[in-house]
């Protein structure tokens, strides 16, 4: 698909998303459809439409998904047959809706995504109008043999938004943000975090004269406008290479990692505070305080166990960091993302104290390094956790168990000692179940009914004489005998 894309005129496109979005030693996503992270970034933003053009059964899995992440939005589709296809047409069709949802009375912005046979097909979103009744419009390729994984599509998007507001400022006034203004200079955390995360953040570098802006993605156009006005732009999660590419070019500086731990809270409030131009003593200021505090939570919520961490969030490395500060032994990490320059402290960090880092991990890297170390715990992927539990091992899914819990300050030092001890001290449960269950559902005793290898009656092994058609005089099978053939 990718060289039928490239014979479709789409080369620019793909080349782009290679050089931001490099695949590892594998050739398909190591996540959900990409495509889903930009459909995700749409939905949580106000006043903002989304069409999807793609193939039928894509565009159901993915508003499926969507809604069982309890977005509560209509998503539009522009369906296509081989005729509409290969003639053109389809992008027509897409052009007429376009200019049906454009309403400025109902959205500040239209984004239109092309999923894989599309973006094959060449269907040029580009010549999409940029702007209807002043209402801006997007198109995007998010095809999955281009992004490797969902959570780098939410940069395509959170990029192309960030590039759009750019030029707009650039070119005069634009729309105040729905919030207040911090007159202080401030910090533009990069990254989907736990809700409660970037109030701890702000209070952090509230002893450093400094505010917090809108988070990327945002949830609301303006807000793109005070995150471009920011002095510092924290790239938290570190694959958000189109994004960070924005703020260099408004002529914003962008630190790596983040406030996790001790050292890295020392370490990131160093890096804020010299990039902002904070004076020396309110940066130790700010430091004094918040080490204070997240040393007595860790000493109080101290982890004694062997785990394993994998996933494709991208904050992988500094849940690694946080577990390994509070006493836990963390042999492996193993992320779906790139390795960049953002991560490049909290690698050096965990390779210092004897962790092995994995960028672009397959599923099958992650299950063999969970099996090599043997861990009290695994944190992974839904089918990592599978491999772990049909081995007797404690895993739990980092998703749903890790990224819905705070991770920075001191609310996040203390947050995984609690689900660590108990995951771990139920590790004897898992080596019951496994007896207990032993043998089910696999080799032949997989179907229903089976406890061991099917034998043959002789009534199975001889012809079915009563499966044979018979014939009235009008040649006619007898319905009983038809249904059962």
């Amino acid at each position: 698909m990718a060289e039928a894309a490239k014979a479709a005129g789409k080369s620019e496109v793909l080349e782009r998303l290679m050089e931001d979005y490099p695949t590892g030693p594998h050739d398909q996503p190591q996540s959900m459809c990409p495509a889903f992270g930009s459909l995700r970034v749409g939905l949580r933003m106000r006043r903002t439409a989304t069409i999807l053009s793609g193939s039928a059964c894509c565009v159901y899995g993915l508003t499926f998904t969507s809604h069982f992440y309890g977005a509560r939005r209509t998503v539009g589709y522009v369906p296509f047959n081989s005729e509409t296809l290969v003639t053109g047409q389809l992008y027509e069709d897409i052009r007429d809706a376009v200019k049906e949802m454009a309403n400025p009375d109902d959205y500040d912005t239209v984004v239109v995504i092309n999923l894989c046979v599309p973006t094959a097909s060449g269907v040029p979103l580009d010549r999409l109008p940029k702007e209807i009744d002043g209402v801006r419009i997007i198109g995007i390729d998010v095809p999955g043999f281009g992004v490797p994984t969902h959570a780098e599509a939410k940069d395509v998007l959170a990029g192309a938004m960030l590039r759009y507001a750019r030029l707009e400022a650039e070119n005069g006034p634009v729309a105040r943000p729905r919030s207040p203004v911090d007159d202080r200079p401030t910090v533009a955390v990069i990254g989907e975090l736990f809700p409660a995360d970037p109030v701890g953040i702000a209070a952090l570098i509230e002893p450093m004269g400094l505010g917090i802006a809108p988070q990327v993605p945002t949830r609301e156009w303006r807000d793109l406008y005070a995150v471009l006005d920011c002095d510092v732009a924290a790239a938290i999660h570190p694959f958000y290479t189109a994004s960070i590419r924005e703020f260099r070019e408004a002529g914003r500086p962008v630190v790596g990692s983040g406030p996790v731990g001790v050292d890295g809270t020392a370490a990131w409030l160093d890096a804020v505070g010299a990039a902002a131009n904070v004076p020396r003593d309110r940066i130790d200021a700010a430091k004094n305080v918040a080490i204070a505090a997240i040393r007595r939570a860790l000493q109080s919520s101290q982890i004694d166990a062997r785990i394993t961490i994998s996933g494709y969030e991208g904050s992988e490395l500094l849940v690694a960091r946080l577990l390994t500060e509070a006493g836990a032994e963390v042999p492996y990490v193993g992320t779906a993302c790139p390795r960049t320059e953002w991560s490049d402290p909290d690698r050096e960090w965990l390779e210092a104290r004897g962790t092995r880092v994995q960028y672009r991990a397959s599923l099958e890297q992650d299950v063999a390094a969970m099996r090599d170390a043997d861990p009290d715990l695994a944190v992974g992927t839904t089918p990592l956790v599978q491999a772990a539990k049909e081995a007797g091992k404690a895993a739990i899914y980092f998703t749903n168990m890790v990224s819905a819990r705070p991770l920075f300050g001191p609310a996040g030092a203390g947050a995984l000692a609690g689900i660590v001890a108990a995951q771990v001290g139920g590790r004897a449960r898992y080596g019951r179940m496994l007896e207990f269950f032993d043998g089910v559902g696999t080799a032949e005793a997989a179907g229903y009914g089976w406890n061991d290898v099917p034998v043959g009656s002789d009534e199975s092994a001889a012809p079915d004489e009563a499966a044979r058609v018979s014939r009235k005089d009008d040649g006619v099978p007898e319905l009983a005998d038809a249904v059962g053939r």
